[in-house]
């Protein structure tokens, strides 16, 4: 199941992230949809870095029964703005958002693996059938 609080006008179709979830874990997941002003400020916090991003992903540190696998925080600003720059929908460039920090609180890092992560995230398009993500077209 996936905990939402949307902090945005943004009309999400949970259907599809559900699928995209249970077809990964049958933890819970929190989603928070925000601006760009509030995704600033927790990159700011939490990792000491002044600037807006797309997507975080905040896993929690340890696995309990009942206990959810972690939260995955999205930009609605970076949605539109991408969606339009690579021609597709919003609800698809919020599906990939929300595939690649799924990934981040499963364990998988781009910046330090070998494309094992790129290579999830590819395998998860091609599944739901969704546009190239930015993981996969610099790839």
């Amino acid at each position: 199941m996936i905990d939402i609080e949307n902090n945005t006008s943004f009309d999400i179709n949970t259907s599809l992230l559900n699928d995209i979830s249970s077809s990964l874990t049958s933890k819970d997941i929190e989603l928070l949809i925000v601006h760009n002003e509030e995704i600033q400020e927790l990159n700011k916090q939490h990792r000491k870095i002044d600037k807006a991003t797309d997507v975080l992903s905040f896993p929690l540190e340890f696995d309990m029964p009942n206990m959810p696998l972690g939260s995955v925080v999205i930009s609605i600003d970076f949605v539109e703005e991408k969606s339009k720059e690579y021609g597709h929908t919003t609800e698809e460039e919020f599906s990939l958002l929300f595939i690649h920090g799924l990934l981040h609180l499963l364990g998988f890092d781009h910046e330090i693996d070998d494309g094992e992560h790129r290579e999830k995230e590819e395998e998860l398009i091609k599944q739901f059938d969704l546009p190239n993500s930015l993981i996969v077209r610099n790839s």
